[in-house]
């Protein structure tokens, strides 16, 4: 798999691994041939295909479009087949884990059930208007509310700004930046027809208001996607709906 990287004469990768799960977590190391244009997933595949072949990780796409390889590098969140070791490596030293933030599998693998979850518990389903054997409505590209919208829609839920977190770490309830960044696509979604439903799901306990605009969610975020944006306009929309009620 690394056939067409070039190695880099006697150097080494002094890499650590975090293996097994629960209470049974430790860190492994390794020394790992160091190569020109060598991602962090090329580093955990060499270990994987040269040293252990029982180390568990996820990945799928390797360009950048499936966001499954997301892990924990040097203590900051990444796609690792798109972080090349030259750019986050310190005196040739890498320190490798899973996703924070999330229950571990095993050693690489983040449990995503959580986090999919809270996407669910946020309302960022689509509630149509139409049925399927209607017409398609259709939507001016320009309508501000599409505008908007289409700000959040490159999100592939890889879980990196959820592990970036800081308010998910500390509150276990909180519906996380991904979770809230899809209501409010949905919420200014012209086709989406229960927009109440949405408010009431982000505006309770763990909601919207839960987040302290720290911005680590939209620092990380490796489509260049803003969330924090996103949970500001929810912050609004929710404290518009209320006082409209008159509670």
């Amino acid at each position: 798999m690394l056939g067409f990287l070039v190695e880099v004469k006697a150097e080494f990768l002094n890499v650590t691994v975090s293996r097994g799960s629960g209470d049974g977590v430790y860190q492994e190391a390794f020394q790992v041939p160091a190569y020109d244009n060598q991602t962090v997933l090329d580093v955990v595949s060499w270990i994987q295909q040269n040293v252990d072949p029982t180390l568990t990780y996820r990945f799928a796409c390797r360009v950048g479009m499936c966001g499954s390889c997301a892990m924990m590098v040097n203590g900051q969140p990444r796609w690792t087949c798109r972080t090349h070791v030259k750019k986050v490596s310190t005196n040739q030293k890498l320190k490798i884990e899973p996703l924070r933030n999330l229950p571990v599998i095993k050693d690489l693998v983040a449990d995503m059930d959580p986090f999919f979850g809270k996407w669910v518990e946020a309302e960022g389903v689509h509630h149509p208007t139409r049925t399927r054997y209607e017409p398609i409505e259709q939507i001016d590209p320009q309508d501000a509310a599409r505008t908007t919208a289409n700000e959040g829609i490159e999100c592939i839920n890889c879980a990196v700004c959820y592990a970036a977190c800081d308010t998910v770490t500390n509150n276990a309830d909180y519906l996380g930046p991904a979770a809230l960044q899809r209501a409010w696509t949905v919420y200014n979604d012209v086709k989406d027809a229960d927009k109440s439903a949405i408010l009431d799901a982000v505006s309770g306990k763990g909601g919207c208001h839960s987040c302290h605009s720290i911005g680590s969610c939209t620092h990380y975020c490796p489509n260049e996607l803003n969330p924090m944006q996103a949970i500001a306009g929810l912050k609004r929309a929710t404290s518009k709906s209320f006082f409209k009620k008159g509670r």
